[in-house]
C-alpha cells in the first residue's frame, strides 16, 4: 500500500478546512447573526439572517460544545474562501493518487451539502464514506474497493428530533442533479418515503440505528428530512450495530469540484463495523461480502502501525457490546484474507500490551503481540 507523502496529507488537511470554512459563508452570509439556545440542557448555536425578499429566517449551526464550530461562529464575518484555489488543491490531490467519485455522484453529494444535510449532521456511510479514508489516514487505496452505485447517508433520529431546522423536500434537491429521480414509498404507508432512485437505478437511501429485535422492520420518519410531496414525512431504514458506526463521525472531504465537505465515519470503525455486518450478509450477497472483507483488510493494513490504538478502542468498544457481537467479531476476523487477520492481531495485541491490557481478554493471543 502506497504511502502518501506528508505534502498531500498536509494539503488534504487543508482543503477540509477551506472546505469547512467555505460551507460556513456559503450558508450564514454576513448580514445576520449567531446566538445561542439551550434545548433539553445542551446549548446549540443558531443563525437569524434576512433573505433575498427581506424576509428573517433561523436556521440551525450545530452544537455550542463543538470548539472548531464555535471559532467559526466567533470569527465569521473574517472567513474569506477561494473556490479557485479550493480546485486547484482538489485536482492536485486526485493527481497524486486520492480517489475521487465518478461525476454524478459528486453532484450528487454536492447538492445534498447545500441542501444543509451534513450541517444538520447527517454521516456518508458506504463506499462513498470510504473513499474519503485515503485523505484522512495518508495512503493509496485499493481502486477496486471505492466504486458504488448508491449514497447511503445515516443519521440517529434523537438528534434530528432535537434540531429546530429540516432540509428543502429532498425529491427536489435529487432532481436538481437528474430529474428522473423518484420515490420509492414504504410497503406499509406509502406516505413514507423509504429511498429515491433514478432511471439509470442509483439508489439513495437514510438510515438510522436500531438498537432493539432484528425483527424490528418499522421505518421511522426522519424529523428534519422532508419528502417530496407536501404531506411526505421522509423516513429512514433502521439497522443494527448503526450505532456503533456512525458514533463520532469526522469531518472529511470528497474530492469533486472544489471540494464537498462531508462527515464520515471514523475509519477504525469503518473497519470493525465491515468485519460485523459480512457475517450477516445472505448467500446471495457474496460480492458484498467480499468488499465488505476487502475494504476492512485495506483500513486494517493502512492503520497497523500509526494507528493501532485507534484499532485497539474500536475493537474492544465492540467486543464489550455483548455475546452476539464477540461472535460477529471473531467470525469476521476468521473470514479475512490470512495477512489481514494476522495484522490485525498483531496490531491489537500490542497495543493492548502497551496499554497495560491483557489481549486475550478482547479475543486475541498474547503471542500476537510478538508477531507469533
Amino acid at each position: 500500500m502506497r504511502h502518501l507523502g506528508l505534502t498531500m496529507q498536509t494539503a488534504y488537511a487543508d482543503l477540509v478546512q477551506q472546505c469547512l470554512d467555505a460551507d460556513f459563508d456559503r450558508d450564514y452570509p454576513e448580514n445576520g447573526s449567531f446566538y445561542r439556545q439551550t434545548k433539553r440542557g445542551r446549548d446549540y448555536w443558531y443563525y437569524s439572517g434576512y433573505d433575498a425578499a427581506g424576509g428573517k429566517y433561523t436556521k440551525y449551526a450545530g452544537p455550542a460544545d463543538d470548539p472548531e464550530l464555535t471559532g467559526r461562529v466567533e470569527r465569521f464575518r473574517q472567513i474569506k474562501s477561494s473556490y479557485r484555489q479550493r480546485r486547484k488543491i482538489v485536482r492536485a490531490l486526485v493527481s497524486a493518487g486520492l480517489p475521487a467519485p465518478e461525476p454524478f455522484t459528486g453532484e450528487l453529494l454536492d447538492a445534498l451539502a447545500r441542501a444543509g444535510l451534513f450541517r444538520l449532521r447527517a454521516c456518508l456511510v458506504g463506499s462513498v464514506a470510504y473513499q474519503t479514508y485515503s485523505g484522512i489516514l495518508g495512503v493509496e487505496l485499493p481502486g477496486a474497493l471505492l466504486r458504488t452505485a448508491d449514497a447511503d447517508l445515516a443519521q440517529f433520529l434523537s438528534i434530528s428530533a432535537e434540531v429546530g431546522d429540516s432540509t428543502p423536500p429532498m425529491l427536489e434537491v435529487l432532481r436538481s442533479v437528474d430529474s428522473t429521480f423518484a420515490e420509492i414509498g414504504h410497503a406499509m404507508d406509502a406516505r413514507r418515503t423509504i429511498a429515491y432512485r433514478n432511471d439509470a437505478g442509483y439508489r439513495v437511501e437514510f438510515l438510522t440505528p436500531n438498537r432493539g429485535s432484528d425483527d424490528y422492520a418499522g421505518q421511522p420518519p426522519v424529523p428534519r428530512l422532508r419528502g417530496g410531496r407536501p404531506a411526505g414525512k421522509a423516513a429512514a431504514r433502521p439497522l443494527r450495530f448503526l450505532d456503533f458506526l456512525i458514533w463520532q463521525p469526522l469531518r472529511a472531504v470528497v474530492l469533486h469540484g472544489a471540494g464537498v465537505a462531508v462527515r464520515v465515519p471514523a475509519p477504525e470503525r469503518y473497519a470493525v463495523h465491515k468485519l460485523i455486518v459480512a457475517t450477516r450478509r445472505r448467500n446471495a450477497d457474496a460480492a458484498k461480502v467480499e468488499k465488505d472483507l476487502a475494504q476492512a483488510a485495506a483500513l486494517v493494513e493502512a492503520m497497523a502501525q500509526g494507528r493501532r490504538h485507534d484499532l485497539l478502542d474500536a475493537w474492544t468498544e465492540a467486543w464489550e457490546r455483548g455475546e452476539a457481537w464477540r461472535q460477529a467479531l471473531g467470525r469476521g476476523r476468521d473470514m479475512l484474507p490470512k495477512v489481514a487477520r494476522a495484522l490485525l492481531g498483531e496490531a491489537v495485541a500490542r497495543a493492548a500490551a502497551a496499554a497495560d491490557e491483557d489481549p486475550t481478554a478482547i479475543g486475541f493471543e498474547a503471542a500476537d503481540a510478538t508477531g507469533a
